[in-house]
């Protein structure tokens, strides 16, 4: 039994959820698949997933042995990769992770000039305003937006966002104009579930460098920074995103910024990756092409918010 092929079969099987989706992953017949891994239970001697015609779930030992799987798997990928020159020339697959937003508007624009620079090397870029894990989701590179815990990760700083409290003209000139955060309670709000909490915001008490949370009782919430846009330009009430999300819509006057003395400090944009000295020249690569870019895109893009 080829046990790396087994693995690849177990992985694959995991991840896409059934043993017909798997076959046509790796384009390997349905019968192949199904021996495959009756071969592997038989030589691990213990039963990895129970299957029925819906869905599988993995044993506590088939938990176990997909942990110890991809990290054979990434270890000989690895290998193979520095065999191969990946280590000495850029090319392969890169894989990148961003928040919606601020990948559409930033990352994106980058890695199209990045692909048109480096020939041998593809993307994919995986948008999503949840935080990717970079070794289970298999992440090369990814966007943080906030301060970084402590990790293995290398972090490049590339600039800062701010978050901006704004309404539409229209919603102002029915509702007043807030004098002070706390006024914030008497009105109606729209919260964005990504931007951390969705009772409260952030503000930095006037005179002082204190923060400062204040708890809004939101009429909408929405999971996506566009919808909380939307919802504001049409007047549901005021709204608390970061200044790329807006900025356009500051500029055409479609939404107008409040309570700017008691704006928040700016919050840290990064570029990370996993591992500090032996790293893939198609992700130096990457970092050192977007690092620069990104910082004049973000100076542009926080001066005019």
């Amino acid at each position: 039994m080829d046990r790396l092929e087994a693995m690849r079969i177990f992985l694959a099987t995991v991840e896409t959820g059934s043993l017909s989706a798997a076959g046509r992953k790796l384009a390997v017949p349905l019968p192949t698949i199904s021996r495959k891994l009756s071969e592997l239970e038989a030589h691990l001697n213990a039963q990895l997933m129970t299957r029925s015609t819906r869905k599988l779930l993995l044993t506590d030992a088939g938990a176990a042995y997909l942990a110890a799987c991809r990290n054979i798997l990434e270890q000989v990928g690895e290998a193979e990769r520095a065999a191969a020159g990946e280590y000495g020339a850029p090319k392969g697959e890169l894989v990148i992770a961003a928040p919606i937003v601020f990948g559409r508007l930033h990352v994106l624009p980058v890695l199209i000039a990045f692909l048109a620079a480096f020939p041998e090397i593809d993307a994919r870029l995986r948008l999503s305003d949840r935080n990717a894990d970079l070794i289970d989701d298999h992440i090369d590179l990814a966007v943080r937006i906030g301060e970084l815990p402590d990790s293995s990760a290398t972090a490049l700083r590339v600039g800062e966002v701010r978050r901006i409290t704004c309404a539409s003209p229209t919603y102002l000139a029915s509702h007043g104009v807030p004098k002070s955060p706390r006024d914030l309670q008497a009105h109606h709000c729209v919260t964005f579930e990504g931007l951390g909490s969705s009772t409260s915001w952030h503000f930095v008490r006037k005179g002082t460098r204190r923060p400062e949370l204040v708890a809004v009782a939101p009429r909408l919430t929405v999971t996506t920074a566009e919808a909380a846009v939307d919802a504001a330009i049409a007047s549901v009430g005021f709204t608390q995103l970061l200044s790329y999300q807006i900025s356009d819509h500051i500029i055409a006057g479609r939404l107008k910024r409040v309570l700017e003395d008691f704006a928040p400090p700016p919050v840290p944009v990064s570029l990370i990756h996993l591992g500090r000295e032996r790293v893939a020249t198609k992700i130096r690569a990457f970092a050192d092409f977007a690092a620069p870019r990104l910082r004049r895109r973000l100076r542009t893009g926080v001066s005019r918010s």
